[in-house]
């Protein structure tokens, strides 16, 4: 990823996270998780959001897979 990278989305539902990130890999579009860390801030409660971020060349697409998946309403 040698471009800016875009928030796709940003969520603190953990099932959401995984699935998403599932998607993308297996459409062949690199993502990374940040925020991941925080839970030492805010002590493991799951309250501050994680946000996924892609290369942004490849946002359009990714949010497309993101649509047809259903999660529209996820999306930044």
């Amino acid at each position: 990823m040698n471009s800016a990278m875009s928030e796709l989305l940003r969520t603190n539902d953990m099932v959401l996270l995984s699935f998403v990130e599932a998607l993308l890999k297996d459409a062949g579009i690199a993502c990374m998780i940040f925020d991941q860390n925080m839970s030492v801030v805010e002590g493991s409660l799951g309250v501050l959001p994680r946000r996924v971020l892609v290369d942004s060349q490849a946002l359009d697409e990714a949010r497309r897979l993101l649509v047809d998946a259903g999660l529209e309403n996820d999306l930044k």
